[in-house]
């Protein structure tokens, strides 16, 4: 019996969009079949460029598209819970570009529209559904480290100078703090759920600092997180450095480091863990390599099995992994401005 790809559509235009379209281009599990956008040229050219059978001139036509099965979101963060909600209710899968949302509650209120509506509802992390990553997770399971006692995540990138004024385009929607902009929200939301991965739980209480850029948006922040089994973590998170990303997991009987990459190279090729096994600082590091894919191409067919063979096909963050990021979020943010400790 062969299964039907699913069938996807995208709301909105963007750049992202783009690179999710290219990225699932001759996968037999999964297809872009339709893309929507606020006015029916841009649509038009976007799917001409793109293969993409059909144009909307309006996100509710893309709804209303009994030819669609799933919705792609990469709308700007301010925007992702209304359009999920309303791509449930119009009984729609979901898989939503990260942040999830703007707050814990609005995350919450997505998962809940798919249960009521019997559609499933997730979190687009590239890296999550990379080779790379679930060997981590399978490492990690097996006690590959022990009991892991600490993390560190880092990402940043060049978009502004040390002193938070922006390279090119002020209007940049990464510098609006009415969209959800600053590098918590971009950047950070990739060491956040790396660390509640490796972690395996949610933190009780953390504390941050950060930078502003001159929009007002967070230029830099580092936050310290305090968990439940006493492990303790580290994010930090840019937009004004040399582009960085690298994670560290250490158990009490070994060592995990990884880029946790979002994509493959650019020339094809394998994705790496270090590892090492043994307590003893002269213990040796192992490398392992694993195969590389398309990050956006991994998330689109891991989601589209699970929607047609069943829901543990899904090698993304689950919800309560998503929920604890957003919760964690929002309390690096408040103790960035105020200061002090915050419990969760």
């Amino acid at each position: 019996m062969t299964i039907p790809p699913l069938r996807y559509g995208i709301l909105g235009a963007a750049n992202i969009a783009r690179q999710f379209t290219r990225g699932l281009a001759g996968a037999p599990e999964a297809v872009v079949a339709a893309v929507a956008s606020r006015g029916i040229e841009k649509a038009q050219e976007f799917a001409a460029e793109l293969n993409i059978p059909r144009a909307h001139a309006s996100y509710e036509a893309l709804l209303a598209d009994p030819e669609v099965d799933a919705i792609y979101i990469p709308l700007p963060n301010d925007l992702h819970a209304q359009w999920a909600i309303r791509a449930a209710e119009a009984g729609k899968h979901v898989l939503c570009e990260k942040p999830l949302a703007m707050t814990e509650a609005d995350a919450r209120a997505m998962f809940a529209a798919g249960t009521t509506h019997g559609v499933r509802v997730a979190e687009a992390y590239p890296y999550m559904s990379q080779p790379q990553t679930l060997k981590l997770r399978e490492l990690l399971a097996q006690g590959a480290v022990g009991r892991v006692q600490l993390v560190t995540a880092a990402f940043g990138f060049s978009l502004c100078t040390p002193e938070g004024a922006p390279f090119g385009d002020p209007g940049n929607i990464r510098l609006d703090p009415t969209r959800g902009g600053g590098a918590l929200l971009d950047a950070g939301t990739y060491a956040m759920s790396f660390v509640r991965l490796a972690m395996g739980e949610r933190p009780l209480r953390v504390q941050a600092v950060a930078r502003p850029t001159q929009s007002g948006v967070d230029l830099t922040t580092m936050a310290m997180l305090v968990f439940p089994s006493g492990g303790l973590a580290q994010i930090m998170c840019t937009m004004g450095a040399s582009g960085h990303r690298f994670a560290t997991v250490v158990g009490d009987a070994g060592v995990i480091e990884t880029g946790y990459a979002n994509h493959g190279p650019a020339d094809g090729g394998s994705l790496s863990l270090r590892v090492k096994h043994g307590a003893p600082g002269a213990a040796p590091f192992k490398t392992i390599d694993v195969p590389a894919m398309d990050g956006f191409a991994a998330e689109a067919i891991s989601f589209a099995n699970a929607i047609r063979l069943g829901w543990a096909h899904w090698n993304g963050a689950s919800e309560a992994e998503s929920i604890d990021t957003m919760r964690a979020l929002a309390a690096i943010a408040e103790s960035a401005k105020s200061g002090a400790w915050v419990n969760l």
